[in-house]
């Protein structure tokens, strides 16, 4: 707890007693409100949840004679008349912000540094993301395994995931049904400890005590331990888009872990594994297929007949003395994209040799050569 914390909050005002109350007079005030606005007694209520952390947070500075000292010292000097500032433009006066911006260097964060040997030791203040702020929620990753076919086109399929949600039994408060948990005395419900070591050095982290929850748990819940979460799965419907590249990971925005104090959720990632497929591969946006012909077919020419995926079946023109390897291109067969339009089909001819020949396709074959007359194809391997 920071001295511009203590200077901007009133808590007496917050329990409702004057400046002068008795340890009795406070104890007996934070325990009447305590009822009132207990989570048991005000499910979804966030507002009876904010007025309970605040009257938290007041009794633990008021029961504690020593930080009452330290913050009826700190508002007398600032807030009760030891200083006066002149007005500003317009004869307003100076925000407390402006106060310690001014005091400060610009980061009226380090007020307390300005006043810890004041107050007595080492300085503990809270960090702009305290413990007791809201939190997001954690990512959560998952794995699914479509199918080639469902890859091009997209699909929805059903994803179990397992997360923390908040503790049923304690309402997430970690503290066993009846009981309230205390603000940490270390961290003055920060969540984290900025120390320093010979004035050199200045150290911030978690607060070990409370684990930067800003909370101090006497008696936890034994369904979660006092963790205030609880182990939970769900199955949710996810979209995978079409076009989907195998190994790429999907992020499904605000499916993830649940928040801490109305905090956003976490994201879910889904890793994506894409199975094989017996006959068509992937390059970019297009498909490729390989189409097996025969030496008759690229020599003379041919219109064979290929497949799609998912659709009906195309012909495809070769034209006489196609080469070995040749692709040919089948606009809009291919992935579908965003934009509404599809890629190509990319269609590559393998020329199939026979390995047995009957003795009256040997004899064909040789007067087709004779006929021919072709020269040696690898005689320019030889510099002839």
């Amino acid at each position: 707890m920071s001295t511009k914390d203590w200077l901007e909050k009133d808590y007496y005002k917050v329990l409702g007693v004057s400046s002068s109350a008795t340890p009795e007079e406070i104890k007996k005030a934070f325990r009447k409100l305590a009822r009132e606005n207990h989570p048991d007694q005000n499910q979804n209520n966030p507002q009876a949840e904010k007025r309970f952390k605040e009257m938290s947070e007041a009794n633990s500075v008021l029961s504690d004679p020593a930080k009452r000292k330290e913050y009826d010292e700190a508002r007398r000097l600032f807030g009760g008349g030891g200083f006066r500032f002149p007005g500003g433009p317009g004869g307003a006066a100076p925000s407390m912000d402006d106060l310690f911006r001014n005091a400060t260097g610009g980061d009226g964060g380090n007020i307390s540094d300005l006043f810890g040997n004041l107050f007595g030791g080492t300085t503990t203040r809270r960090a702009p993301t305290g413990g007791r702020g809201p939190r997001r929620g954690a990512d959560v990753e998952g794995e699914v395994t479509i199918d080639f076919t469902a890859s091009v086109e997209g699909v929805t399929v059903s994803l179990q995931t397992a997360s923390d949600a908040a503790c049923e039994a304690c309402r997430g408060t970690g503290a066993r049904v009846g009981t309230v948990p205390k603000v940490c005395p270390t961290c003055q419900g920060g969540g984290m400890q900025t120390s320093t070591s010979g004035g050199v050095f200045a150290v911030t982290e978690p607060c070990r005590d409370c684990r930067g929850r800003g909370l101090v748990i006497d008696d936890p819940c034994p369904a979660c331990n006092g963790s205030g979460r609880a182990h939970s799965t769900s199955t949710m419907q996810v979209r995978i888009p079409a076009g989907v590249l195998d190994g790429q990971r999907i992020r499904i925005k605000g499916k993830g872990g649940a928040g801490d104090n109305g905090g956003a959720p976490g994201d879910l990632y889904v890793l994506v594994h894409v199975r094989p497929h017996k006959l068509f591969g992937r390059k970019g946006d297009n498909l490729t297929l390989t189409v097996p012909v025969t030496f008759t077919e690229v020599s003379l020419g041919a219109d064979i007949s290929v497949p799609t995926l998912g659709g009906p079946r195309v012909t495809l023109k070769i034209p006489p003395g196609t080469p070995n390897g040749r692709t040919f291109r089948v606009r809009a067969k291919g992935v579908h994209k965003p934009d509404g339009t599809a890629g190509d089909l990319l269609i590559t001819v393998e020329v199939q040799v026979p390995h047995h020949l009957s003795e009256v396709a040997r004899e064909a074959l040789e007067s087709f050569a004779a006929a021919l007359g072709e020269p040696d194809p690898r005689s320019h391997l030889f510099g002839v």
